[in-house]
């Protein structure tokens, strides 16, 4: 390996907006999160799980006017060049 090239590895302090700290080593001596394993809510049991099913149909309505919309576009198009 080549000499002076690699990063200092040192010990380090990971920090969380809860106020959880976790050390560890890096190249950085202190890290800022917003979100940890402490305060996440899939780890802390409190999830609450959204109507994936309401914005996959949002989803498709909107895609089916979309697809509507330049269908008519399309035709429109069509039309203009016959004249």
């Amino acid at each position: 390996m080549k000499a002076d090239i690699h990063p200092n590895y040192r010990d380090a302090e990971i920090r969380c907006a809860c106020g959880n700290i976790i050390h560890t080593k890096s190249i950085k001596s202190s890290v800022l999160i917003g979100i940890c394993n402490v305060c996440h809510p899939f780890y802390t049991g409190t999830q609450k799980f959204i109507d994936t099913a309401g914005r996959v149909d949002k989803f498709q309505q909107r895609m089916a006017k979309t697809q509507a919309a330049q269908a008519a576009a399309a035709a429109a198009s069509t039309k203009k060049k016959k004249k």
